[in-house]
């Protein structure tokens, strides 16, 4: 599998950034972008002096600000390695791939939750938008929200599965990009709650989703999908049920109901202090769409093997 492009073939004139360097590139993208936006958000009162956000309006202000990190990528890609978006995903059917795999992602979400309130891991605390006497108003940082999550959830994505994980499996094979990328993008949370065993759990658990929406991006040849798996994961895990997003609560009305974790029930089975993602219900869930994509994967040739030297002279630049 080495030398595999996943969304477009390579031309000659691109260049491929070293697997290490992409590494570190990787989280100095990250830092980059936040750090491009907190002089604003604390100017403007979005944040506090201890980096935490201020309110449901925030938390939007964090969400949007992914889009710092989504142009460092983008500008990385176009000019120094001299390629366009489509060598990273963003290739043809978009609003297609997008709004199925949305789709897939809100019902990925709701077995996992459904799962959890089977064995007794929740209790309802409050109703959701439409019991408030101002249902539309409640509804308005919910779908402000739902668009930060998209622009959120798809610079994860752009950074991780559209950029890294193509740039080594463009040398090493698809494994490896996965394997790495995945590791990278686990490690990335884990800071967001204290030291404990629901965050080790939590942590395995992102690396294994990022395992299995490589998988996704890799059969679908595109990033379309995984953007709107994401993004349609985290908006309704936080906003459709008052549940932690990696451990972060958003300070807003929930959209169906409002849940609260029993203490009474093992961690494991809630996640705890990590929310669902922590929880051993989202690891069943998630190993076993990581095993059906990698058998169905293995059933058919995907990918854009790179073509030998001689011929590299050959193909068009894109």
């Amino acid at each position: 599998m080495a030398g595999i492009e996943l969304y477009a073939p390579r031309a000659p004139r691109h260049r491929r950034t070293w697997t290490a360097a992409a590494l570190i590139l990787a989280v100095v993208f990250i830092v980059l972008g936040q750090a491009m936006t907190a002089v604003p958000g604390l100017m403007l009162g979005f944040i506090a002096m201890s980096g935490q956000s201020v309110g449901w309006t925030g938390t939007a202000f964090s969400l949007f600000s992914f889009a710092a990190t989504a142009l460092i990528v983008v500008g990385w890609v176009s000019l120094f390695e001299r390629r366009n978006l489509l060598t990273i995903g963003f290739n043809g059917k978009g609003l297609i791939r997008f709004v199925r795999g949305y789709g897939v992602g809100l019902a990925f979400l709701l077995v996992v939750v459904g799962g959890i309130a089977a064995l007794g891991g929740y209790r309802i605390e409050a109703g959701g938008v439409f019991s408030t006497p101002a249902p539309l108003a409640a509804l308005w940082p919910i779908l402000v929200l739902l668009l930060g999550f998209v622009i959120q959830g798809s610079t994860e994505e752009i950074l991780t599965r559209g950029w890294l994980m193509q740039v080594i499996a463009s040398r090493h094979g698809l494994a490896w990009g996965i394997g790495l990328s995945s590791v990278l993008f686990g490690l990335l949370h884990a800071a967001n709650i204290r030291p404990s065993p629901e965050l080790a759990v939590g942590v395995a658990n992102v690396v294994l989703f990022g395992v299995m929406i490589g998988l996704y991006a890799a059969r679908e040849g595109s990033l379309w999908g995984v953007c709107g798996w994401h993004a349609a994961w985290n908006w309704l895990l936080g906003l459709g049920f008052g549940l932690e997003v990696s451990g972060q609560a958003i300070e807003t009305k929930p959209l169906i109901v409002d849940l609260a974790t029993r203490s009474e029930v093992p961690w494991w089975t809630t996640g705890a202090a990590f929310g669902p993602e922590g929880s051993i219900v989202t690891t069943a869930v998630l190993l076993t769409a990581s095993v059906v994509l990698a058998l169905r994967w293995r059933s058919k040739d995907y990918g854009v093997t790179e073509p030998a030297a001689s011929s590299l002279s050959k193909t068009t630049p894109i």
